[in-house]
């Protein structure tokens, strides 16, 4: 049976389900941190709500892009950097209105839904471990299935600082270093299509 494409197709599946599978973790959480991320006024809550929101945009475009020629591929995880990167803008702006009205992180809460997030994104991390040096758009998602668990340690960091020091800050900080990661996320999967563009053509 070799030259029928049965094996292309079987990796085409194993893709597609283990993606699905990360979708369905990451826009769950999404709605979970951002609905604890308001309730508890939590800048860091809310950009990583919408970190997961922007992963999960990121799974969306790579499904449509298993079984696509290489240059649909490259166009999907160059569209998912912009999306990281635009989603990132637009959370430094909630957080600058945020240190300017002023609010009260609730520590605990900060630190309960951050360490759920973290355990639901170190799943997703182990899941697609293996793809980390594969086709463009799976090693996109892996990128920032990646930065997912430094962000969600991070605030998990800061919900700990703002019990200790009784201040808002640590979670703006935070809030802006998610933004920083998300951002930087984007970046490098955009020079990786960059690279990978040129690499074809020589």
């Amino acid at each position: 049976m070799s030259g029928c494409g049965c094996e292309v197709e079987i990796k085409n599946n194993e893709q597609k389900s283990l993606l699905y599978i990360l979708l369905a973790i990451n826009s769950i959480m999404f709605f979970v941190e951002l609905f604890a991320g308001i309730v508890g006024q939590s800048a860091g809550l809310i950009a990583d709500s919408f970190d997961m929101l922007a992963d999960s945009l990121v799974y969306i475009i790579s499904i449509y892009a298993i079984g696509k020629a290489y240059e649909k591929k490259e166009q999907a995880a160059r569209l998912s950097g912009y999306f990281q990167i635009i989603l990132g803008s637009l959370l430094l702006l909630e957080i600058g209105r945020r240190f300017i009205m002023g609010h009260e992180p609730q520590s605990q809460l900060m630190i309960i839904i951050s360490f759920i997030a973290l355990i639901a994104n170190i799943i997703c991390l182990i899941l697609i471990n293996k793809h980390k040096e594969g086709e463009i758009h799976m090693r996109a998602s892996w990128i920032f299935s990646k930065n997912d668990v430094i962000a969600n340690t991070g605030v998990i960091i800061a919900g700990f600082l703002v019990y200790l020091l009784s201040s808002p800050w640590p979670d703006l900080l935070i809030g802006v270093f998610i933004v920083a990661v998300v951002i930087r996320g984007g970046l490098t999967i955009l020079s990786e299509t960059k690279n990978h563009s040129t690499c074809s053509k020589q």
